[in-house]
Order: structure tokens, then C-alpha cells, then sequence
């Protein structure tokens, strides 16, 4: 059983990357409240890790932050979009690298309280530089990082950003740099 049913949604926002609704339900014991939902159309986040098990990382003004956060490369998904095509663009963009090997990690929402936004969460290697290609309004600091330097970096609160975290933690595990026990 569902906990709670939607009654009704009214859109009251279309952004370009971001719509809001108000919506209705009904709880399982009856009563009825209202959930403010932000909708997003999902996006992919990559690992990219050399051959000297090094992770490629951007460093990029984040405006909602107020400050130079440090990120795994990622995009959002067009509409409709296939996030196993989208994650080797907004790794050629964000970096410039292409990747020989790709393998989907894990996927997750960002803030399910409030947010559908889904991440799908891609590993990369086999790496090949070149020029990336930053949309207009993008300024990227492309960084290269050890992996033992990058855990460091988590670790000394030098890199915040949830998915980042996540997704190294993921990438750790499968990789076997981070044992679960």
C-alpha cells in the first residue's frame, strides 16, 4: 500500500532546467496535505579515472553556493534523452576526454524529498585527452587528482558536492579501493 495518493498537481513554474507543481494528497489515515515538488529531467555523472588511477575533476562556480566547488564531470539529460549516450558528451564537454570503457554504476536521486531528479552514475576509462568544449555560460577548471589524494580531498571537506561523494564512494566499491565489509 501506497502511504499516501496524489489528488491533484497544478504546475506554477516551467523553467528551463526546473519546474515547480504544488500537489494534493491524501495520507493513508485520511487526511489531506500539500507537497511542493521540483521537477527535473535527470542527469548522469561520471567518474573518469586514468590509467594512473587518477580521477579528472571540475572545479566550477556554482551561483546557488556562492562559491568554486570542486565535481565529477556531469550533465542533464535532454527529454527523452538515453543517459548511456549523454554521459560520453558531458564528459567530452566538461573535459575533453573520451572514454574507451564505460560501466553504469549506480543510480540515485539527489533529494527525494522534494526533487525527482535521478543521476545515473557512469565509471569511465581508458581516457584520451583533448579540448573539451564548455557551453557559453560554463568556466571549468579541468583537475586531475591521484585517488588517494581525491579520498583526502573528501575527507578535509575540500570537495562537498553529494554526488561527488557518492559517486566516488560507488566507484571505490566497485573497484575495490574502498573495501565493504
Amino acid at each position: 500500500m501506497k502511504p499516501e495518493t496524489t489528488i491533484s498537481e497544478e504546475n506554477i513554474y516551467t523553467g528551463k532546467i526546473l519546474d515547480f507543481s504544488l500537489r494534493q494528497v491524501q495520507l493513508h489515515n485520511g487526511n489531506t496535505v500539500g507537497r511542493e515538488i521540483v521537477i527535473n529531467k535527470g542527469a548522469v555523472v561520471i567518474v573518469p579515472l586514468t590509467q594512473n588511477n587518477e580521477v579528472r575533476l571540475v572545479k566550477q562556480y556554482r551561483a546557488a553556493a556562492e562559491k568554486w566547488v570542486i565535481e565529477l564531470p556531469a550533465g542533464g539529460l535532454e527529454p527523452g534523452e538515453d543517459p548511456d549516450l549523454a554521459a560520453p558528451r558531458e564528459l567530452l564537454e566538461e573535459t575533453g576526454d573520451r572514454a574507451a570503457n564505460w560501466h553504469k554504476l549506480h543510480g540515485f536521486f539527489s533529494a527525494p524529498g522534494i526533487l525527482t531528479e535521478f543521476l545515473h552514475l557512469y565509471l569511465a576509462t581508458d581516457l584520451t585527452p583533448g579540448p573539451n568544449s564548455l557551453e557559453i555560460d560554463e568556466y571549468i577548471e579541468v583537475l586531475t587528482v591521484p585517488w588517494s589524494e581525491v579520498i583526502g580531498m573528501v575527507r578535509r571537506h575540500e570537495i562537498e558536492d553529494a554526488k561527488t561523494i557518492a559517486g566516488l564512494m560507488a566507484a571505490g566499491l566497485h573497484l575495490g579501493f574502498i573495501r565493504s565489509e
